[in-house]
């Protein structure tokens, strides 16, 4: 047991809570509060009624998530923001939040920790935000098809699958570059022209940047926000337990997205 103030503490300490600039409604760090200790923590990728309730089921007091309470902004508390509250009070469970704090971390962000799934060795920095880089670029000679494959088989793990772009069978990657969760957008496809960077892994994007992309010599690998963003929970979940002698478990619930 341990009190939930220190975890909060050590949490933001190690993913620069403060000092990470964020989208607003993001709201990193902790979120609910609970009695002041801490048995057990539960990881899950977004906050829902689904993963409040499994929470509850496991017993566990923290619930760390990647996409926080506030995700849909400023809304009433009714209907089912009600029962996900009432829930989580009732049974004590505090929230602690991570976007991209945890997207960007070395050790447990969502972008090294697929680069290293896929096999890929990442040595540079990717998707400038405001002052900070988000994702992570790399140099192989592999075939695409290869990573499309990858990919495929981890997004499936997740109950999810890949889309790519379009590519001939002969083609290679060189430089690749990802950015998970929603990783497609019109920055990252400047900054992937820029820097030569010719394989983009993302979770998912708008459909435009598959058109884009085609005109650019780029392709672009959709491997789902869900399932690309279930890393960063679950290896600092893992994290927690090993460093408090916490349990911990890890929600699935996956949106198909």
């Amino acid at each position: 047991m341990t009190a939930t103030t220190e975890i909060v503490n050590y949490l933001d300490t190690i993913l620069e809570t403060a000092s990470t600039p964020d989208f607003p409604h993001a709201l990193n760090g902790l979120q609910v509060a609970n009695s002041g200790t801490v048995r057990k923590v539960a990881a899950c990728v977004d906050f829902s009624l689904r993963s409040v309730e499994a929470a509850v089921t496991a017993d566990a007091d923290l619930l760390l998530v990647h996409h926080g309470m506030f995700w849909g902004g400023l809304r009433r508390i009714t209907g089912a923001t009600y029962k996900r509250l009432k829930l989580l009070l009732d049974n004590d469970v505090a929230v602690y939040a991570s976007h991209l704090p945890l997207d960007r971390h070395a050790d447990f962000g969502n972008n090294i920790l697929l680069a290293r799934e896929l096999g890929l060795d990442p040595v540079e920095s990717f998707s400038r935000y405001e002052t900070i880089s988000i994702g992570v670029r790399g140099n192989d000679d592999l075939p695409t098809a290869n990573i499309v494959e990858r990919a495929r088989i981890f997004a499936q793990r997740h109950d999810g699958d890949v889309v790519s772009t379009k590519f001939s069978p002969e083609r290679r990657t060189r430089h690749w570059a990802i950015c998970t969760g929603a990783g497609a957008s019109a920055d990252t496809l400047t900054e992937a022209s820029e820097l030569q960077i010719d394989t983009l892994i993302v979770g998912e994007g708008p459909h435009w940047t598959a058109v884009e992309a085609e005109d650019m010599g780029l392709v672009i690998i959709y491997a789902g926000h869900y399932a690309t963003e279930t890393l960063g929970v679950s290896a600092l979940a893992r994290h927690l337990a090993d460093r408090f002698q916490l349990g911990w478990t890890m929600i699935h619930a996956p949106t198909g997205l």
